[in-house]
């Protein structure tokens, strides 16, 4: 090998040492320069025992469920009106007056007479007839004869109260339709009384809901003549049809507490579905759907997420419950479980509101800084 060669082949040798440095150089600055991935930052809490209920918010109002709108079958002026609003009257109290009653009592007078001129005729014949001074038939048409002027007094009698409007119970007069003076017709409507004792709270459920109605299904009520206060209340009827229009179904609630109620009270209603009082509840988050539909949970140990398939029941104000999955005190993912997998390894951002951490879940890794530091100390 000549003296050039050796050169050349020794210059290249040396070139691509160099080259083979600095490539290993730049490889090995990039593998520094590449960021590590990041473990998922979550927030844990802990599964709960409490209760929880499914309710349905309603509105409804207060009104009489025993009331009466009186009318008179007779017609003519109103000769008295004896009430006023809001009164209270006892069972026979008389509330109005119809005029034009002269002839009637005239007539009621007449026939007294004539009831009391048949009892004697009555008398007089069935003597004659136990001396055998008249036949039996005599006596038969006389007692007859005594019935029907006793039913024509009758009638003229009760024609007499359609003059005089009465209270058919004790209550209080809602509504009062006429003034003194005005002349009705038969049948139109000329006082209202309703009983207080039988006020209760009228709502309509919605059709989704109507079926799973029940009596006795426990209630909340908020009127608003009673602020911040929340009087307890049941279902004491329901209506066995739907409305044809609003196609809902209208449910009566007594509320359990004595207290002052006035027919037209608005009032915001409560009603309890369901009640769970020992459930096993977690933040409405936590829970996962998978993409074939199926709920899952990912609980938290030695900074590992563990994916567990679970059914939930009742859901209100934020919470869920878990009837299979989960036990009482295990730590779960609330926040930052969209993208988690099972097994993942995370960071917990520490624990929500009523919930702990799982145990180590808090540690967080140092970053590099931080390393350095300590190991300059």
């Amino acid at each position: 090998m000549s003296y050039g060669e050796r050169i050349y082949i020794a210059a290249f040798s040396a070139g691509a040492m160099i080259a083979c440095v600095l490539l290993c150089g730049c490889e090995a600055r990039k593998t520094e320069q590449a960021p590590q991935k990041k473990t998922p930052l979550v927030r844990v809490e802990t599964v709960k025992t409490e209760k929880i209920a499914r309710v349905l918010d309603l509105t409804g109002t207060i009104e009489p469920d025993r009331i009466a709108r009186l009318a008179s079958p007779a017609e003519g002026p109103v000769a008295y009106v004896h009430v006023r609003e809001g009164d209270e009257v006892k069972a026979g109290r008389t509330l109005l007056a119809i005029g034009r009653k002269t002839g009637v009592n005239a007539l009621i007078a007449s026939l007294h007479e004539e009831v009391k001129k048949e009892e004697d005729n009555l008398r007089r014949v069935n003597q004659l007839v136990e001396k055998e001074a008249l036949p039996k038939e005599q006596l038969d048409m006389a007692k007859a004869g005594y019935e029907r002027v006793k039913a024509q007094l009758a009638k003229a009698e009760e024609s007499s109260g359609d003059y005089s409007i009465t209270a058919p119970w004790p209550g209080v007069v809602s509504k009062i339709f006429v003034k003194q003076g005005d002349f009705v017709a038969p049948r139109t409507p000329l006082v209202e009384v309703y009983a207080p004792a039988t006020l209760i709270m009228l709502a309509e459920v919605p059709e989704k809901s109507s079926a799973g109605l029940q009596k006795n299904m426990p209630a909340e009520i908020l009127l608003d003549a009673y602020p911040g206060k929340t009087l307890p209340a049941k279902i004491v009827r329901l209506y066995p049809y739907l409305h044809e229009r609003l196609r809902t179904r209208t449910i009566e609630l007594e509320i359990g507490e004595r207290i002052t109620l006035l027919p037209g009270m608005f009032g915001r209603i409560r009603l309890i579905l369901e009640e769970v009082r020992e459930a096993l509840t977690v933040p409405v988050n936590a829970v996962v759907v998978t993409p074939k539909g199926a709920q899952v949970a990912f609980t938290v140990s030695g900074g590992k997420a563990s994916m567990r398939p679970v059914r939930s029941g009742i859901e209100a104000n934020g919470r869920i419950q878990i009837m299979t999955g989960l036990e009482a005190g295990d730590s779960i993912v609330v926040a930052g479980n969209e993208k988690l997998k099972d097994g993942a390894e995370i960071r917990s951002a520490g624990a929500g509101p009523g919930g702990g951490g799982a145990p180590g879940a808090g540690k967080q890794e140092k970053s590099g800084t931080e390393k350095k530091k300590e190991g300059g100390r």
